[in-house]
C-alpha cells in the first residue's frame, strides 16, 4: 500500500478531530507523563522473579499514545501493575534496533531473568514472548490494538508473570472486530513509519529507570 501526502494530511485531521471530542477525563489524564532515565545497555538477569517489558523506539518519547489515543503512561502503568498483582517485578527497556514487535518481545524475553518478556509498539501492538521461541513464533499475540483496552493491558502484565512462574493461564480474551483492520490499516501504516523512522541497527537495547509525573 502506497501512503500519499494527501492519506497521511487527511489521518491528521482525523486525529486532531477525534482529539478535540475527548472526553473530560481523557484530557485530565494528559496532565500525566511518562519519565524516563536511561541508565545504560540493558543487562541480562538470572533473577526469576521479573518480566521485561520491551518498549519500541517511539514508545513515550515520540509518540505519546496508542493508535485510539489511549495514553502510553496509562498503558505502561498497567501493564506493570499487572506484572506485580502476581507477585514479579516489571524492569522496562527500550529496544532501538528493531520496530518489529515480535523481535522486541524475544529480545525481551531473552534479557529476562524469568525467560518471559512483553514487547509494546508505540501504536499499541503487544506480544508475551518466552526466549526458547523462534522470534516469530509466541505465548500470546495482540495484533489488533485498536481493541484493546487499559484493562487488556493490565490482564496482559498479570498472564506474563504468570507464565514467569511456571503457571499456564489461559489466554488474555480480546475483542474481535472484522472492521478494525480496514478501519485503521492507513494510520497504523503510519504510526509505524513514524515509530520506523527512530530505529537504530545494530543498537543494544538500553535499561530504563521509569516515573510517572
Amino acid at each position: 500500500m502506497q501512503i500519499s501526502e494527501e492519506m497521511i494530511r487527511e489521518i491528521a485531521l482525523q486525529v486532531i478531530k477525534e482529539m478535540e471530542h475527548a472526553d473530560a477525563p481523557q484530557e485530565a489524564a494528559k496532565a500525566a507523563r511518562l519519565v524516563f532515565k536511561e541508565v545504560g545497555v540493558a543487562p541480562k538477569h538470572t533473577n526469576n522473579d521479573e518480566v521485561v517489558i520491551a518498549i519500541c523506539p517511539a514508545f513515550g518519547v515520540y509518540q505519546d499514545a496508542t493508535i485510539t489515543g489511549v495514553l502510553h503512561v496509562e498503558v505502561l502503568r498497567e501493564l506493570i501493575a499487572g506484572v506485580e498483582e502476581e507477585g514479579l517485578k516489571a524492569r522496562v527497556i527500550r529496544v532501538l534496533k528493531t520496530s518489529d514487535v515480535a523481535f522486541a518481545a524475544h529480545d525481551a524475553a531473552k534479557l529476562s531473568g524469568s525467560g518471559i518478556g512483553i514487547g509494546i509498539q508505540s501504536r499499541g501492538t503487544t506480544v508475551i514472548h518466552q526466549k526458547d521461541l523462534a522470534p516469530l513464533s509466541n505465548l500470546e499475540l495482540f495484533p489488533q490494538a485498536p481493541l484493546l483496552t487499559l484493562e487488556t493491558y493490565r490482564a496482559i502484565g498479570k498472564n506474563a508473570a504468570k507464565y514467569a512462574k511456571g503457571e499456564h493461564p489461559n489466554p488474555v480474551p480480546v475483542q474481535n472486530d472484522q472492521m478494525a483492520r480496514p478501519k485503521y490499516q492507513a494510520i497504523a501504516a503510519v504510526l509505524h513509519i513514524k515509530e520506523t523512522e527512530h530505529v537504530k541497527p545494530g543498537t543494544k537495547s538500553v535499561e530504563l529507570s521509569v516515573s510517572f509525573k
